[in-house]
């Protein structure tokens, strides 16, 4: 199973799913309850907003993006157990690491949704003004360019072998990426509110620790690819200081499929409002043909498509559960 990360929060995500199957349904009450006791506003309100609405703009504000993809996307996996459909190996990409350590049981809901609450609020607390760049280079290309200004710019995620994000300062990132661009080097502008995994995320990082030491830690009952190491884990994400420095690191995507790769993944199930992450696995394994299997699509009714998706677990010869 993969997890999404911030930018696939879609409109009314989840609607669909809630009115056709119970078992999603209560999982989803189950989050929203929770969530609504720590945003000062009901979590359902903002995702389900009608388009064009003040409130619907709220779901791409950091506070209340990560808990609604936090929600959609451990409820998804209800239902997918509720199919029999069991993950072998999860990896997720920045929030989405969080619903991958809750459903591996590295904490319990509870503290999940406090902790991913804690997390979207203090980052969207924190000053304006950075900015965040893909760009179609290599890793030690980037690294090159990233270490003058180290204090204010880095490596944001490795999402390919030459798909790498920088986070930091506005000015400085433009700057680098300029730079690409004169070379004929594809970039492209990230539409998010702030620099995530980059040198502007310090000064949440100290009130987060606190949030973090709170919550009770366990080790994983199914196997975890981390994005801090990009491998396969154990005790590494049963600590508090492994969630902080997870806000600041860059996101290794790219080592993470390969580890999932040589564990024996041959099917991958993409768990979110959007497939963003099965798109980049072609690149990350060039040489071999997974089946990937989007759990939604946007623009996509939700419950033909995740129907869809476990139609064709089950003709590739996977375990359902009629």
């Amino acid at each position: 199973f993969l997890f999404t990360g911030q930018g696939a929060q879609t409109p009314g995500m989840g609607r669909g799913l809630c009115a056709a199957w119970p078992a999603f349904r209560e999982a989803f009450d189950r989050c929203v309850a929770l969530f609504d006791r720590e945003l000062d506003r009901p979590l359902c309100e903002v995702m389900w907003a009608e388009p064009g609405s003040a409130e619907s703009l709220l779901l791409d504000q950091t506070a209340f993006t990560q808990p609604a993809l936090f929600t959609v996307e451990y409820t998804l996996t209800a239902l997918w157990r509720s199919w029999g459909v069991e993950p072998e190996l999860l990896v997720g990409h920045s929030i989405g690491e969080l619903v991958a350590a809750c459903v591996a049981g590295v904490f319990s809901l509870e503290d999940g949704v406090r902790l991913v609450a804690a997390r979207g609020r203090l980052m969207q607390g924190l000053s304006a003004g950075g900015a965040m760049v893909s760009l179609g280079a290599p890793e030690a290309e980037v690294a090159a360019a990233v270490a003058p200004h180290a204090a204010s710019v880095s490596i944001a995620a490795v999402n390919g072998p030459e798909q790498v994000v920088i986070a930091g300062v506005e000015q400085a990132v433009q700057g680098i990426a300029a730079g690409f661009a004169a070379r004929g080097v594809r970039t492209k502008r990230l539409h998010v509110l702030h620099a995530f995994h980059s040198p502007l995320m310090e000064p949440m990082l100290e009130e987060f620790g606190r949030v973090a030491a709170s919550v009770t830690y366990r080790r994983p009952s199914v196997s975890l690819v981390s994005n801090l190491s990009g491998k396969v884990v154990t005790d590494e994400l049963s600590a508090p200081g492994y969630w902080v420095r997870h806000v600041r690191e860059a996101v290794r995507f790219a080592d993470g499929v390969k580890a999932l790769h040589e564990a024996g993944a041959g099917t991958f199930v993409g768990v979110g409002p959007k497939p963003t992450l099965l798109g980049l696995l072609p690149a990350c394994l060039p040489e071999t043909e997974p089946t990937l299997l989007a759990s939604l699509r946007a623009g996509r009714e939700e419950a033909a498509g995740v129907l869809e998706a476990l139609g064709r677990l089950w003709a590739g010869g996977g375990s359902v559960s009629w």
